[in-house]
C-alpha cells in the first residue's frame, strides 16, 4: 500500500524522498509500463507547479516517439524524433531544459498552458526505450536541481543505477 506524503516543496528534500518511494514501487516489478505509471503518478503528486508528466516510448518501426503513461491533459500521441523538445532529447540523447517552450524550434504545443518543459532521455543498455516529459505552467519553472533528479529517476526506471 502506498501512503501519501506531504512533500515540503523544496526540491533539494522532496526529490530524494520521491527517488525512494519510487525505488519501494518498482522493486519487484518487472513490468515497464506499470513502473511507468507509477513514476508518472507519483511526480505528478510530488512536484509542485507542473501541468503534465509521462513518457513517451520510442517506437523504432516508424522512427517516432508514442504516448504513454501519464498525468494531466490530454497529448499528442506521436512525435517524430528531432521534433519538438521531446523528439529532440531523444533523438540526441541528451536531457533538455526549456524556459520558456515558445522561444524552442519547433515545439509541440499539447496544452496550451504549458511555458517550460524538461524531457529526459530513458536509455538502456545505450539504447533509446522514450522519454521522460514533464510540462509547466510557469516559465523557468526548471532547474539544475531538476535535472539531476530527473535524470537519476530515469536511470532507476531503466535498471541503470
Amino acid at each position: 500500500m502506498f501512503e501519501p506524503t506531504l512533500y515540503s516543496g523544496i526540491p533539494e528534500q522532496d526529490y530524494p524522498l520521491l527517488r525512494a518511494q519510487l525505488a519501494a514501487l518498482i522493486e519487484d516489478e518487472p513490468n515497464l509500463i506499470a513502473n511507468l505509471a507509477n513514476a508518472a503518478a507519483l511526480l505528478w503528486h510530488g512536484l509542485q507547479d507542473i501541468n503534465w508528466a509521462g513518457f513517451y516510448l520510442y517506437e523504432e518501426a516508424t522512427n517516432q516517439l508514442v504516448l504513454g503513461p501519464f498525468q494531466g491533459m490530454p497529448a499528442c500521441v506521436r512525435i517524430p524524433l528531432g521534433r519538438g523538445v521531446c523528439g529532440t532529447s531523444a533523438q540526441d540523447q541528451q536531457t533538455l531544459v526549456v524556459a520558456d517552450v515558445h522561444e524552442f524550434p519547433g515545439h509541440i504545443a499539447c496544452d496550451a498552458r504549458s511555458r517550460s518543459e524538461i524531457v529526459v532521455p530513458l536509455v538502456q543498455g545505450g539504447r533509446l526505450i522514450g522519454v521522460l516529459d514533464i510540462d509547466s505552467p510557469n516559465k523557468e519553472r526548471f532547474h539544475e536541481v531538476d535535472q539531476k533528479w530527473l535524470e537519476q529517476i530515469a536511470q532507476l526506471l531503466m535498471g541503470e543505477v
